[in-house]
């Protein structure tokens, strides 16, 4: 009797590992164990599951001897350059990146990096900046037009436990191990951080000076896998379940009673997925009929009115999923 084959997948720990288990969840996998674990069960016998910190998913999906799939932040594969597939994005787990610098007087007139530069070029003072995003700050950094005035493509000098490198010295990167935003301004004079509504960053008096990027959870895949057909086909069906979820997300199923007399004005006004299912109802009265159909919720907002004249009878439910199934 030969093993179960395993899909290895790999999902965040910390603030985004709700947000991925609720998911999860809607697109039918029931994730269980104890909060503290690492190795959590699922219900699907072919899938063994590691949390790790999203940081450090990106990495552990290349080569022969990584995971086979997993879910990170976009910005942390960025941050990490990995070599990976990236399947799909959820559409959740969304957060800005972003440039800021204290809400507090002496940086008052600072409104970009541009003039941030300027003011610590004439103090002669260096320019200190905490961030878990070495890469994309480094970036960020040479790519501004001020920087480059002054130091062409030196690299800012990079500051961590165990080495430091680049060449200038009047810019410096400290890595930050987490808490960026409690560094200014005594130890740094600005950070480059994640924030999904910035209400962390206003709570310890900081100020947006610049948006970097943009992120959301993405579906990544180990490229090594994608070649073994076994884990292909599974990685795809899990891929089409969790766009199901993010298909069903903005979209209505829309049950109507209507009669007859009204029932083609009823179908002029649906804008419906691939056309409404019109079905007769059976009853002691003729003449109804049942109109079944997925809209979007803007759409029915539009059209509430309408149908409100129109239809005798109106459920609506909020899908779970819609599954894109090929033919």
């Amino acid at each position: 009797m030969t093993d179960q084959k395993k899909l290895k997948l790999t999902l965040p720990k910390g603030s985004l590992e709700q947000k991925i288990m609720d998911f999860l969840k809607q697109a039918g996998y029931n994730i269980s164990g104890d909060p503290r674990e690492y190795r959590p069960n699922s219900n699907d016998p072919e899938i063994q599951i590691k949390m790790l910190r999203p940081q450090e998913i990106p990495n552990y999906l290349v080569g022969d001897e990584g995971f086979d799939l997993g879910i990170s932040g976009i910005d942390w594969v960025k941050e990490c350059q990995a070599d990976i597939e990236q399947i799909l994005d959820l559409d959740t787990g969304k957060v800005r990146i972003v440039f800021c610098v204290p809400d507090i007087d002496s940086f008052k007139q600072i409104s970009n990096l541009d003039e941030l530069i300027e003011e610590f070029r004439n103090q002669d003072k260096p320019l200190r900046i905490s961030t878990e995003y070495i890469t994309t700050s480094i970036k960020f950094l040479t790519e501004n037009a001020t920087y480059q005035k002054y130091w062409g493509d030196a690299v800012p000098e990079v500051i961590t436990p165990w080495q430091t490198w680049g060449t200038n010295k009047d810019v410096k990167i400290f890595l930050s191990f987490g808490a960026t935003e409690a560094k200014p301004p005594e130890e740094v004079d600005a950070i480059i951080d994640n924030t999904e509504t910035g209400s962390t960053l206003r709570a310890n008096k900081l100020k947006i000076i610049g948006e970097i990027d943009k992120s959301s959870a993405f579906l990544i895949a180990n490229k090594t896998s994608m070649q073994d057909e076994w884990k292909r086909e599974k990685i795809m069906d899990i891929a089409m379940l969790c766009k199901g979820v993010i298909e069903a997300r903005n979209k209505l199923h829309v049950f109507i009673n209507v009669h007859e007399d009204n029932l083609q004005a009823v179908i002029d006004v649906l804008p419906a997925l691939k056309g409404p299912t019109v079905s007769k109802l059976m009853g002691p009265e003729e003449g109804w009929y049942g109109v079944n159909t997925i809209i979007s919720q803007d759409d029915f907002l539009k059209i509430i009115a309408q149908l409100r004249k129109l239809a005798q009878g109106l459920v609506v439910q909020t899908p779970r999923q819609i599954l894109p199934l090929e033919s």
